[in-house]
């Protein structure tokens, strides 16, 4: 019995352009089987060559990544204020907002993107955004490997914040701002998020920050950053 499936006689079977023009190509001779079956083709070339990978232009890539390894050993103790993480909260494409969470107090601030996601609409609104902390509370940040952070110098130079990358499809590692989960309740995923204002999610996260948390034995993440701000660890940069 014949092994080969014959394409005419199986409607079930489909091929794909590829298949039938590498079948009617001898690889170690380079050049057809037979030119009469390949002058049917609708193109009728020899063969078909593979299409090639697209090489990568350098557009989107985090150059000079400092990585969460290095961050400071403080960070993990949570003795510290004014270490955050951050990342984007997504809604219908191209939308998202930008969040940051105070690893100590999980103190939550919400940053409006009306522009977009690409690394130059977020990076100034993110920048503007943690200038307007009290200096005290601008030590690090902690951000996932997203193109939006490949601006992460021009943060850094210009709130003197270091930024700390976790390693690729490591979520867990900045495991505070995962895990304010309560922000879907104001922040659907199909909802265009370009159309809240940053005073509309000042006032989201004003909501949440007033909240009392099992965690701080049932005191407020406001409550507790606003403590850290005005205690001397806080204050000794």
């Amino acid at each position: 019995m014949n092994s080969g499936i014959s394409i005419g006689l199986c409607a079930d079977v489909w091929a794909s352009v590829s298949t039938i023009y590498l079948s009617l190509f001898d690889p170690q001779r380079r050049k057809a089987i037979d030119r009469g079956l390949t002058r049917r083709l609708r193109t009728g070339r020899a063969m078909r060559h593979p299409k090639r990978a697209r090489r990568p232009d350098g557009r989107g890539v985090i150059k000079d990544l400092v990585p969460i390894s290095e961050r400071p050993d403080e960070v993990e103790t949570r003795m510290v204020a004014g270490h955050w993480e951050g990342d984007l909260v997504m809604g219908s494409r191209p939308s998202a907002i930008a969040t940051l969470v105070e690893r100590t107090s999980r103190f939550t601030a919400l940053v409006a993107l009306p522009e977009g996601i690409k690394a130059e609409q977020v990076t100034p609104y993110l920048t503007r955004h943690l200038i307007g902390l009290p200096a005290p509370m601008r030590r690090t940040l902690t951000w996932d490997r997203g193109r939006e952070i490949v601006g992460h110098k021009a943060i850094t130079a210009a709130t003197n914040m270091p930024i700390y990358l976790c390693k690729p499809r490591s979520p867990w590692q900045r495991g505070t701002n995962e895990n304010t989960n309560l922000l879907r309740q104001y922040l659907p995923k199909n909802a265009d998020l370009r159309r809240f204002r940053q005073a509309d999610l000042d006032a989201i996260a004003d909501e949440l920050n007033h909240r009392p948390r099992k965690i701080h034995r049932y005191r407020s993440p406001a409550e507790v950053y606003a403590d850290h701000l005005s205690s001397g660890d806080a204050l000794s940069l």
